[in-house]
């Protein structure tokens, strides 16, 4: 029996068979062909929720963080608790369209190290950043990103992933509603103190290979291993180096085939440090396809291993953590997007459920 079988058996062994939402009760099932039931779904956004992401607060996981992004031209950054609960206090409006988020923890401003979240503000070419737990702005007005290119959907922000090296430098890599097939669709930027305890970005490298099918909006970073993953909509999900040291050089293009329509929103579950799963929503399928993150063959043989429906409808963004969280997410969370103005949340045990399925 292989490590992911055993880490998935203990998981289904622990998990607890039913679960509560707002509102109405629900079975988890492990039926192949069921649709899994989020235990959790937000209170809604005022226009058109995106994408989320997860901030892990470090002295209480119980009082972690989800930031989620109401995607439009008076948007904001939506802040809710761990059972969907919109924290007003600490919710962000008033933003440009803001499209994809993401968090890095660590970054030194002030002296201090300072936990953010990263968002793209579409309308106005801006990287908006806000320290964390506390929602406060740390870019002096925005940071503009993408100078220098022409047409303003070269410019228009879509995703957004940040990467933290072994060193501790963090980078954000933005993406844009359409860019170049050369190479150089992807922008990374070093994330720094500017001196008065703002964030300032300085370009490292551009790289990227682009179909020109659609666009590239979702990007998710896989810190240990050093990798970025970024949906090529309607082409398959590419795989670079995250260190800029490391060369611009395309790794692998996975998730070629099987999607309906477009591919979107890319979270990665972590069984180790170097094992686990990577989820691609096939967004028009209202399903997330699970591929290996170690690979099968070589790193780089991403394979597929499952997809699971979820009740999640048209769904862009998502994230995911791989620990344990507060007494209703004991084996991780994932939480995605739904196009109703709301985020769902997941117990990592019944998504598991379906691969459990697979590897016995």
């Amino acid at each position: 029996m292989n490590l992911h079988r055993i880490i998935i058996f203990a998981i289904i062994a622990a998990a607890i068979t039913s679960c509560t939402n707002t509102g109405t009760s629900t079975t988890a099932s492990v039926n192949p062909d069921s649709v899994v039931k989020p235990l959790y779904t937000t209170e809604p956004v005022q226009f058109d929720t995106d994408d989320p992401a997860i901030w892990v607060n470090p002295a209480d996981s119980s009082q972690s963080l989800i930031i989620g992004t109401d995607k439009d031209e008076n948007g904001g950054l939506y802040v809710f608790d761990l059972k969907g609960r919109i924290i007003k206090s600490k919710t962000v409006t008033g933003l440009k369209r803001p499209d994809n988020v993401d968090i890095a923890y660590g970054l030194m401003l002030g002296g201090k190290k300072t936990d953010i979240a990263v968002t793209t503000e579409r309308m106005t070419h801006k990287l908006r950043i806000y320290s964390l737990p506390d929602m406060k702005p740390v870019d002096n007005g925005g940071i503009l990103v993408y100078e220098g290119e022409t047409g303003v959907m070269y410019r228009d922000l879509m995703g957004i992933a940040m990467y933290t090296d072994a060193k501790g430098q963090i980078y954000a890599i933005p993406g844009r509603k359409t860019g170049p097939t050369d190479g150089t669709y992807l922008w990374q930027y070093l994330l720094e103190d500017d001196g008065a305890g703002h964030v300032k970005a300085t370009l490292k490298r551009k790289f990227g290979n682009y179909s020109g099918k659609k666009e590239i909006e979702a990007i998710a970073v896989d810190n240990e291993l050093g990798y970025i993953y970024c949906s090529d909509e309607q082409f398959g999900v590419r795989k670079y180096y995250a260190d800029p040291a490391k060369g611009n050089k395309e790794l692998a293009v996975f998730a070629k085939e099987g999607f309906t329509e477009d591919h979107e929103g890319i979270s990665i579950y972590k069984t180790t440090d170097t094992t686990g799963y990577i989820l691609v929503s096939d967004q028009s399928a209202n399903q997330f396809k699970v591929y290996s993150r170690e690979g099968v063959k070589n790193a780089n043989d991403h394979q597929l291993i499952t997809s699971i429906k979820t009740s999640t409808n048209q769904s862009d963004g998502s994230d995911i953590y791989s620990k344990p969280l507060n007494g209703d997410f004991k084996h991780g969370i994932f939480v995605a997007m739904s196009d109703n103005k709301t985020f769902q949340l997941y117990r990592w045990e019944d998504l598991a459920g379906k691969l459990l399925k697979i590897n016995k």
